[in-house]
């Protein structure tokens, strides 16, 4: 099986903005197949940090370096621009504390990538116009069972990154693994912001 057959669309277009080479954090890394494809196509090095004990061995199966670690602590155990890029792939949505994890993936990487599904795409705001909670491809839960404890849109990150002094390196959306740059907010179901201090 080839590197790129591990990751899926999104991940695959998310990999082409990291540049080659460079030395990677993936928060909330999963299972470990961006960073495994970072490393293996892009000739990265890094690690990812991952909570679920399942996701850590597989990881560690995969050779990826890997931390356990809970992202609502911080990552205080790193230190100013520690690493080239940080990814917050479709984790900030799962956190307690997303404004200042926002903060610290930009503090520990000289850049940050952060990708989450946009709640104000197109069928997600047809689905809460006929009151029901939508259920997508990018938001497959039912609101009773979903692991995501908030939801935003790609207009919000934007309102974020500025309220806290982050300089917007490039925003836009995704949508099957296609880039959006036109109304991402109401035609992309991941949001993708390039963040730096």
């Amino acid at each position: 099986m080839s590197a790129n057959a591990r990751v899926n669309a999104t991940q695959l277009a998310i990999a082409e903005l990291v540049p080659p080479g460079s030395r990677v954090l993936d928060l909330g890394c999963g299972n470990g197949a961006m960073l495994a494809h970072l490393i293996q196509v892009r000739g990265c090095s890094g690690y990812g940090i991952e909570i679920d004990d399942a996701n850590v061995q597989a990881c560690v199966k995969r050779g990826v370096n890997v931390i356990q670690l809970n992202l609502d602590e911080g990552l205080s155990t790193f230190e100013d621009a520690s690493f080239d890029v940080v990814l917050q792939i479709d984790t900030l949505q799962h956190l307690r504390n997303a404004e200042v994890m926002l903060l610290e993936t930009v503090r520990v990487g000289r850049l940050g990538i952060v990708a989450f599904p946009n709640f104000a795409h197109w069928p997600n705001r047809l689905s809460v116009l006929g009151g029901r909670m939508p259920v997508t491809k990018r938001l497959p839960y039912q609101w009773f069972d979903t692991p995501n404890i908030r939801v935003g849109t790609h207009a919000d990150l934007g309102v974020l990154a500025s309220r806290n002094g982050l300089l917007v390196q490039d925003s836009f959306g995704l949508h099957d693994g296609k880039v959006v740059r036109l109304l991402p907010n109401l035609l992309a179901g991941t949001s993708v912001y390039t963040l730096s201090r």
